[in-house]
C-alpha cells in the first residue's frame, strides 16, 4: 500500500539538491541545457544520448560539447520544428510516433525574444527531448450528496498512455495561446461532454501544482526523458443531476466515487501518477486530508508546489 507521499515521490521523481547535493550537481552537469537566444537561464535540459541521436544541422544550431549548451538559431520555433521533423522521419525518437501537431510554449526569462519570435514553441511530441516545462489543466468534479461528498472518476482507455489507470475528471494540456479555463472548456466539452456554459459558469479555479518527473514507459516513448510541469487546478461542484459521459476515445467510463473509494485507490496505486498529486491537493484544500491525520502534511504541501530550475509563465 502506497502512502501520500509514496505518491508524490513516484510523480515528483527529479531529486532534490538539499537530499543530496553531490549527486545533483553530477546529475544535472551530465545533461546538455537548451539556451534561447541572449538567455542566462536555460529553459530545458537533454539527455546526452538525446543529443547524440538528434539530427541537429549545424547551420540551425549553435553546440557547444564542452560547456554542454546548445541554442537554435533565428527563427527559433522553425528551428526546432526542422529538427523534430527531421528527427519523426529519421524514426531516431519513439516517442515522435505520435506527433500530435500540437504547439507548446517554450517560456523564457522575459517572455519574449529580442530577436523577434514573440512566441517560441514546440511539437507537443518532441518537449519531453528537450525537457522544457510544459502546462496543463486538471479539474476535480464532485458532487455533495446525502451521503457526503463524492468525485467523478474516470478511467483511462486501455490503448492510450497510462492505459487502464484512473485519472482526474477532466485533464489536458494547454496548446500556446490558450488561457488554462478556455482549455479547461475545451477538455471538458470533449472527454466528459461538459456543456460549455456550466464550465464557465462553475468551474472555479485554485492555483497550480508542479513537479519534476522522469518519464516510464507508460508515458510513451522512451523512458528516462525529463518532463517538468506545471498544472492549473480546477474544481467543480455539481448537482447530481450533471452525469459526465465519455465523448472522446480518452476515457472508458465514470464511476462517482466515494472520499474513501478514492483514498483507497491511490493507495493501491491506481491512479495516473500526477492525478495522485491533484486528488491529495483537493483533499488538503477540502480539509479532508490535514496535518493531524497526515504525519508529512508539510513536506506533502512543499512539494505540490515545486520550484523549477527554469523560467515559468509570466501569464496564460
Amino acid at each position: 500500500m502506497k502512502s501520500n507521499l509514496d505518491l508524490v515521490n513516484d510523480c515528483d521523481s527529479f531529486p532534490y539538491y538539499d537530499d543530496d547535493p553531490q549527486a545533483y550537481t553530477d546529475l544535472v552537469s551530465s545533461y546538455y541545457k537548451l539556451y534561447t537566444q541572449r538567455d542566462s537561464k536555460p529553459v530545458g535540459y537533454l539527455l546526452p544520448w538525446v543529443v547524440k541521436q538528434m539530427p541537429w544541422e549545424s547551420n540551425l544550431w549553435d553546440i557547444d560539447h564542452d560547456k554542454k549548451q546548445i541554442i537554435p538559431s533565428s527563427p527559433q520555433s522553425k528551428t526546432i520544428e526542422v529538427t523534430l521533423r527531421k528527427a519523426q522521419e529519421n524514426k531516431a525518437f519513439k516517442v515522435l510516433e505520435k506527433w500530435r501537431n500540437e504547439l507548446y510554449t517554450v517560456h523564457r526569462e522575459d517572455g519574449l525574444d529580442p530577436l523577434g519570435d514573440r512566441t517560441i514553441t514546440m511539437e507537443r511530441s518532441g518537449s519531453p527531448l528537450f525537457g522544457i516545462v510544459t502546462y496543463g489543466v486538471h479539474m476535480t468534479t464532485y458532487v455533495n450528496t446525502q451521503d457526503g461528498m463524492k468525485i467523478w472518476v474516470p478511467r483511462r482507455a486501455k490503448g492510450k498512455t497510462y492505459g487502464g489507470l484512473l485519472d482526474n475528471t477532466v485533464a489536458g494540456g494547454i496548446a500556446t495561446g490558450e488561457h488554462p479555463l478556455e482549455c479547461i472548456v475545451r477538455e471538458g466539452a470533449e472527454e466528459a461532454s461538459f456543456p460549455e456554459k456550466l464550465v464557465r459558469s462553475t468551474a472555479k479555479p485554485c492555483g497550480t501544482i508542479s513537479y519534476f518527473s522522469f518519464r516510464d514507459q507508460r508515458a510513451g516513448g522512451e523512458s528516462g526523458l525529463l518532463q517538468p510541469e506545471v498544472q492549473f487546478v480546477y474544481d467543480m461542484e455539481v448537482g447530481e443531476d450533471v452525469v459526465p459521459k465519455p465523448c472522446d476515445d480518452e476515457v472508458e467510463y465514470f464511476r462517482l466515487w466515494t472520499v474513501a473509494e478514492v483514498q483507497k485507490a491511490l493507495s493501491e496505486g491506481q491512479f495516473k501518477p500526477n492525478c495522485a498529486l491533484y486528488l491529495l491537493d483537493f483533499f488538503i484544500r477540502h480539509g479532508i486530508l490535514t496535518a493531524q491525520k497526515e504525519k508529512n502534511y508539510i513536506e506533502i504541501i512543499s512539494r505540490l508546489h515545486r520550484k523549477l530550475p527554469f523560467p515559468t509563465a509570466t501569464a496564460m
